[in-house]
């Protein structure tokens, strides 16, 4: 039976006052604090060297000196973005699809799925009275390959985002059912370091982050992983994407070709100068590479990003007439523009290489204990959110993995909000650790990434699109894969599928052990062939 209540409704942005937050990622969690940025960046480009002669040379006898100097232009890997949605946020069911054993189709009891927010007449299966333009007519949609409910808010939050024709044929993904604790940051959720750990770099950082945390998110990392000198930088904002290159007054009056040139013969004549004398300081060979490269790293910035539109909100390929957002919604004093901003800057710095991978946390999604509508309109926010990343991305004709996790996840009791916002769905009214899951997308300029099938395991394809299961009740199986009671092997199971997009899950032992088993168990667990071989062509 379907049981309706009217219910004074609270604004969906309010904070969520289900019960007491105390720490500081527990008010983020509830929408209390939102943080600001601060990038600081200097340099020691004015030490020791007084040029006063210059002499023209070609870029190239430089070329050789960057790589010493560590100067590069990124590792070459797939880019990664990661979103940490704060609070605990639904992800299977209402969104995703989950199933038994046999995948996502293997359909769950109507309990079941009552509990995933789905009253009877809205679960997998059952005729669509409306169907939309993508659906399968029965509730289901598989437009983007990996399997949504027709109604997701998820689903039409990515659909609202994705403006090119075609795209939508171009990604796939995987759900993962895993349960993760609810209402903390000690789930080490973060996979950044991980990824790190698997080759990914950028010409300007290794990883960013929207949180001023040791991982860059709400969640912290697994502690096995992380390495302090890559810890994420502090990016939700245009501003700080800007700030982190300066290059400086000369490419405004000389223009980029020309402030090339003088800065490299600084370089040269800086190199010259402290060959030939002491700076009579403890370490004097250190204190000389590091101004030489000082001085390199200037003409490289010069030459690489004089000409290159940094901020997204400048980008037309982001805001404006053919952006991914209209200008009215990007620069909006509201919660959707600034979430749309810090999206746009850690996705700009993640897909055009200048950093390895990056992770945005969206703070308000413990949004249990009020009406459905709330839970609808973040996770449509959300939804934009994800698909501008696989937008822009399409737009600069990369590839991207993007991963979405919640700490927690919560349930329904079955009562309906019959709101327009929330679409007659069942109100979530309480915090529920086991019906977590988390999931991917992949999206491949060369087509829709396959599903895989060449392993050891056995496996049919359409069972590596969902990596363990849940049980007909509605709660994740918790033996149904490595990661599905233990959230740091789940983090293991997520850089293994990254590995995997490069061909190289058998690096995966050299890099965390066995912990996840041997090479049939590695393949079960993961949901796509490769794309690129090693490295992006």
């Amino acid at each position: 039976m379907i049981i309706k209540v009217k219910r004074k409704l609270r604004h969906p942005e309010a904070p969520q006052r289900n019960h007491r937050a105390m720490t500081r990622r527990e008010l983020i969690a509830q929408g209390f604090i939102a943080g600001s940025a601060t990038v600081l960046s200097g340099g020691i480009l004015g030490l020791f060297a007084n040029p006063r002669q210059a002499y023209a040379e070609l870029a190239g006898d430089l070329i050789e000196l960057k790589q010493a100097c560590g100067i590069t232009n990124g590792a070459g890997k797939i880019p990664f973005i990661c979103f940490d949605l704060a609070g605990g946020a639904n992800m299977a069911g209402s969104n995703v699809l989950v199933g038994g054993r046999g995948g996502q189709f293997d359909t769950l009891s109507t309990a079941g799925y009552r509990k995933l927010g789905l009253p009877g007449n809205m679960v997998p299966g059952v005729p669509e009275a409306a169907p939309t333009a993508t659906s399968n007519g029965d509730h289901t949609d598989t437009s983007l390959g990996l399997a949504f409910h027709s109604d997701s808010a998820f689903l039409r939050g990515i659909q609202a985002s994705l403006r090119s024709p075609g795209i939508e044929s171009m990604i796939n993904g995987a759900v993962i059912p895993a349960r993760s604790e609810n209402d903390t940051g000690n789930n080490p959720h973060n996979p950044l370091y991980g990824i790190q750990k698997a080759g990914a770099d950028g010409s300007i950082l290794t990883l960013c982050g929207s949180r001023n945390t040791e991982s860059g998110g709400n969640s912290v990392a697994p502690l096995s992983m992380i390495d302090p000198q890559y810890r994420p930088t502090k990016i939700d904002r245009p501003s700080d994407v800007t700030s982190l290159i300066d290059t400086g007054q000369l490419v405004g009056l000389l223009g980029p070709e020309d402030a090339t040139a003088v800065l490299e013969s600084i370089y040269r004549l800086s190199r010259d100068k402290l060959d030939r004398v002491s700076t009579g300081i403890s370490g004097d060979a250190v204190i000389k590479d590091l101004v030489k490269c000082g001085y390199l790293k200037a003409a490289d910035i010069a030459d690489r990003f004089g000409k290159e539109v940094l901020d997204p909100g400048q980008d037309p390929l982001i805001v404006g007439p053919g952006g991914i957002f209209s200008a009215e919604e990007f620069f909006a004093n509201n919660t959707d523009g600034a979430e749309f901003r810090k999206t746009a800057s850690v996705m700009k710095l993640v897909i055009k290489g200048y950093a390895g991978a990056g992770c945005i946390t969206m703070g308000g999604y413990d949004y249990h204990g009020g009406a459905r509508q709330e839970g609808e309109i973040k996770d449509f926010r959300a939804g934009r959110c994800m698909g501008a990343c696989l937008e822009y991305a399409h737009r600069i004709g990369v590839p991207l993995m993007l991963y979405v996790f919640s700490d927690g996840s919560l349930s329904s009791n079955g009562v309906i909000d019959d709101s327009v916002n929330g679409r007659g769905k069942g109100e979530w009214t309480s915090d529920n650790q086991d019906t977590a899951a988390s999931f991917f997308l992949v999206y491949n300029p060369g087509g829709r990434p396959a599903l895989y099938q060449n392993g050891l395991d056995g496996l049919p394809p359409e069972q590596h699109q969902q990596i363990g299961w849940f049980t007909p009740n509605g709660d994740v199986d918790r033996s149904s894969s490595p990661g599905a009671n233990n959230v740091n092997l789940l983090v293991e199971m997520v850089v293994l599928n990254y590995l995997a997009l490069h061909n190289e899950q058998n690096r995966f032992a050299e890099i965390f052990g066995n912990s996840l088993g041997g090479a049939a168990s590695l393949d079960r667990l993961i949901a796509f062939e490769k794309i690129v071989d090693g490295t992006i062509a």
